[in-house]
């Protein structure tokens, strides 16, 4: 028997196929008429500093992105630049060990702010299972667009606050790896924190809705995520 496709309920709800096919529609305009091809490493990086900047404000931060380029900035910043400097070097691991790449992901925004044996390592049993759950889930094959399974990735992760801190900003981080390694945005020039700060009201009860845990919430998130990504491609440096 094949194992139960994880993610298609969640991508079935009503109103949810048609605006996650407008925001895909939409990013592939991006990516496609703003020139993907012509698209350097320097827009990734930019990408990459705007997200943390996004990220950073998101958690209480006041980044300045110039600030931020020259290393500078409140700490909350710094911990973003940090992790979106080695971000992407994580796709490997993501792809084979999602549970590893979150880890890690938390050791890079975390360090300095939590005792180093904390760093990684999930603070609970419930964390723990949560975050196992949701790569095995991973693993199994899916017919849900992409868009779909990063938006839920974002939500369970921040939701499952496995860690004792920086659980936001290892949930956006690992929703831009989905995004990257599903092939939604390879060269990750999209900016989808800044999709979230741009309506930080609308991102929070998204996230308060999903916590509920029964489908009314599911659909509440998965109705937000949609404008969140149409943002996040209008907020890339290709625009």
């Amino acid at each position: 028997m094949s194992p139960v496709d994880p993610f298609l309920a969640a991508a079935s709800l009503e109103g949810v196929p048609s605006a996650f096919a407008a925001a895909r529609d939409g990013i592939d305009a991006v990516l496609r008429d703003r020139g993907l091809r012509r698209s350097t490493p320097d827009h990734t990086a930019r990408s990459l500093l705007l997200g943390a900047a996004a990220t950073s404000r998101l958690e209480g931060g006041e980044p300045d992105v110039d600030v931020l380029t020259s290393g500078g900035g409140d700490a909350t910043g710094r911990a973003a630049v940090r992790l979106s400097t080695e971000l992407l070097g994580l796709t490997e691991i993501w792809k084979r060990s999602p549970v590893q790449a979150i880890a890690r992901l938390h050791a890079l925004a975390a360090a300095g702010s939590v005792a180093d044996e904390d760093l990684g390592r999930p603070a609970s049993s419930d964390g723990v299972a949560r975050l196992t759950e949701l790569a095995r889930s991973l693993a199994v094959p899916t017919q849900a667009p992409a868009l779909v399974v990063a938006a839920l990735v974002h939500a369970e992760i921040a939701d499952a606050s496995a860690f004792l801190s920086h659980n936001g900003v290892v949930a956006r981080a690992a929703e831009r790896l989905v995004l990257v390694t599903r092939g939604v945005d390879p060269a990750s020039v999209t900016v989808p924190e800044a999709g979230h700060a741009a309506d930080e009201i609308a991102y929070r009860a998204g996230l308060e809705g999903y916590s509920r845990g029964d489908t009314t919430g599911v659909h509440q998130w998965l109705l937000y995520a949609p404008t969140a990504f149409t943002k996040a491609a209008e907020a890339s440096p290709l625009t």
